[in-house]
């Protein structure tokens, strides 16, 4: 399958209101996403609905299941919140409808904006927008003398010094649990580098490259500051470190640092010091070293059409405009109508203004992460070198693209 057309504007900033339904449902609902308070909280909207049972799996497990889940007749979940890397997986496996009829009938406070348009189908509804960004203690930067980072190579120096002067021990923070976690990280570091996944216009990897090397070697300089288990730390985890007061800088998710100084449990001092900044560059790159994402949902094709009609009632009603309270709308970039930004938007706005480049959505770069994933936690453990771990992702990826006819 090739997405031959991929669209969805940048319209983030709406102001105006707009009523909505009771939400009445006559089927069932069952719901896989991912697990953080952005999500929740769409779902809780969908469980809102009366007249059925609204079903939800939220878990970081997600992507391993939700093909599986939607595979079987009928599918055993009717809608999968996907993000702009993971809906390939599951247009590949052809396991999602088309919505035109959908938002037709039931989609009039749906911007046009929020629709993703692949092959001129509608394939998903757009609800917020995301990237990774700076996260960091003001606070703690100022015993040292230090002003926020704008590269990768300062955030070091910087770490050195609280290190040094004994401010904080693992000052640095990152998402780079093995598997998804460390593919994504080394996506944002290659791109910072300039690199390039693929020869062009062709699917032959080219990972494997001075950038590439690049990007390992300033992942794992990183990585020298970080807890010594940081190959275990997914985003909840490193989000943990930093609210119990750890981690001074952390390239941290927009939707995730919204709640960084609110969770239960985080201390005043942690609070007060929380600051946002854009995403960082590295090796005099002219791209941060970062990647634009949109989250959304899907309905599944094995269903029936009256479960695939309540599942969009839902999930409709979770993204609904009147939703946008002072409760929601501080838990991400939402491209919802209603939504006004909030400060802990900053980063992920500053990404956009910066020309943070999107994740790529083509039909084989899930091959890719899944490889990188799988190959180069032996460079980050020491056991082998830069270029063989990439050698390594690279003959992974061929592998799995040859299987799937990519190659």
């Amino acid at each position: 399958m090739k997405l031959k057309k991929i669209a969805l504007a940048t319209a983030l900033v709406t102001v105006s209101t707009v009523s909505w339904a009771a939400c009445t449902i006559n089927d069932r609902v069952n719901i896989i996403g991912n697990e953080f308070p952005a999500i929740h909280a769409v779902v809780d909207g969908a469980k809102a609905c009366t007249g059925a049972e609204v079903k939800s799996n939220l878990t970081a497990d997600h992507q391993k299941l939700n093909v599986a889940g939607m595979t079987g007749t009928p599918a055993e979940y009717t809608s999968a919140i996907i993000a702009n890397s993971s809906i390939v997986a599951l247009m590949n496996e052809d396991v999602i409808r088309p919505l035109d009829d959908l938002v037709a009938k039931h989609g009039q406070n749906i911007k046009k904006n929020q629709l993703i348009t692949i092959d001129g189908k509608i394939m998903a509804v757009a609800f917020m927008a995301n990237a990774q960004h700076l996260v960091y203690r003001a606070d703690l930067l100022e015993k040292v003398g230090a002003q926020p980072p704008k590269t990768y190579e300062e955030m070091l120096e910087i770490a050195e010094k609280l290190r040094s002067e004994g401010v904080v021990q693992n000052p640095i923070g990152g998402a780079y649990a093995a598997g998804w976690n460390l593919a994504q990280e080394f996506n944002n570091m290659f791109l910072g580098y300039g690199g390039e996944f693929f020869e062009s216009g062709s699917a032959n990897p080219t990972v494997n490259s001075p950038a590439g090397v690049s990007a390992l070697n300033m992942m794992k300089s990183l990585s020298a500051y970080m807890n010594p288990d940081f190959l275990t730390h997914d985003s909840n985890a490193t989000n943990a470190e930093f609210r119990a007061g750890n981690v001074a800088m952390m390239n941290m998710w927009g939707s995730r640092a919204a709640t960084l100084g609110t969770a239960e449990g985080v201390s005043q001092e942690v609070a007060d010091g929380l600051a946002i900044a854009g995403p960082l560059m590295v090796g005099e790159g002219k791209t941060p070293a970062s990647t634009l994402w949109w989250d959304g949902f899907t309905v599944s094709k094995n269903i029936s059409d009256s479960e695939a009609e309540a599942t969009f009632v839902a999930m409709a009603n979770g993204i609904a405009p009147e939703r946008m309270d002072d409760a929601m709308s501080p838990l991400a970039v939402w491209l919802i109508d209603g939504y006004e930004p909030t400060a802990q938007a900053q980063g992920v706005f500053e990404a956009v203004n910066m020309n943070t480049q999107p994740y790529p959505m083509l039909p084989y770069m899930g091959l890719m992460h899944t490889a990188l994933g799988n190959e180069l936690t032996d460079f980050m453990q020491g056991n082998e070198s830069a270029e063989q771990a990439l050698a390594d992702a690279e003959a992974a990826y061929m592998a799995a693209a040859k299987e799937k006819g990519f190659l």
